[in-house]
Formats: structure tokens, sequence, C-alpha cells
């Protein structure tokens, strides 16, 4: 992986910034919450979906509040003691939070997502980024350089 290279004003070579420089903070779920549980959660921080750990912290995948409000209530299913495990989609987009913002930026771009969750090696939760994020990384750069002189 190529080091990052200060220039003179401070700034650091872009294209060699990990994914861990602009990471926000994900809150999660557990895996061993019930449906209601976890619905009230999600109603509490007014969100439609959310990560899934496990009691390690690994990504297990993420919840949908109507993805479960579907399943669980359409089928006839106690929400107080259905447990979130059966309604996790495994399937979820992530990146390594020491991958190249380039290299996230260009992943996001291909999966037609604006963000990522962002998980260790070892796939432990660290937090999300977004592309909003990443152009405005790009603004702040271009800020930064010299102005070429013509």
């Amino acid at each position: 992986m190529e080091q990052i290279k200060a220039n003179h004003l401070g700034g650091a070579n872009f294209k060699a910034r990990t994914v861990k420089d602009i990471i926000k903070p994900a809150k999660s779920i557990s895996n061993q919450l019930s449906v209601k549980a976890a619905l009230d959660e999600m109603q509490a921080r007014a969100i439609d979906s959310s990560p899934v750990i496990d009691q390690r912290g690994e990504l297990l995948g993420a919840l949908s509040k109507n993805k479960m409000n579907r399943n669980v209530g359409g089928l006839g299913h106690d929400p107080k003691t259905e447990s979130v495990e059966a309604h996790i989609e495994k399937n979820n987009a992530y990146c390594f939070e020491d991958q190249t913002i380039a290299e996230a930026e260009q992943m996001m771009l291909n999966a037609k997502v604006g963000e990522f969750l962002v998980v260790t090696r070892e796939k432990l939760l660290v937090g999300t980024i977004n592309i909003e994020a990443i152009a405005q990384k790009k603004r702040w750069r271009k800020r930064l350089e010299p102005q070429s002189r013509a």
C-alpha cells in the first residue's frame, strides 16, 4: 500500500488516505434482541435500517424495519418473542477500514450505493462512510492543493 505523503500545505495524498480517516460511528443492533425491541430501538433513532452485530461486535448483516414488519406481522409471529436472527439481510455492501478512500469510492459507484458499512479485517463493525463525505474530502483537498501557474 502506498504510504501517505504530506504536501507542503499539510494535506495528504488523497489516493493513499484510508477509509478510517473519514469514518462516522455507526449505531448497531444486537442479534440477541427480539423483533419488537429492535423495532422500538429503530423507531427511537428514527431510522429504517440498522447494522446487526453479535456479542463480539462482528457484523452479521442489516435489519430493515419494513421487512421485519411484513415478515413478522404478516406471518402472525409474536414480535416480543421472535428473534431478529431470522430477519438479518446478510448480503450488505461493506468495505474495510484500511482500504483507500479511492477504492471505497469506486466500490460504492460500482454497487450504486451512497453508503457503506466499514469493518476491520476481522469483520468487526467500525462505522460507516458515505459518498458525500468522500466528495467533501475531495473538495477540501482541492482547496489545499497549490494553484498551477500557467
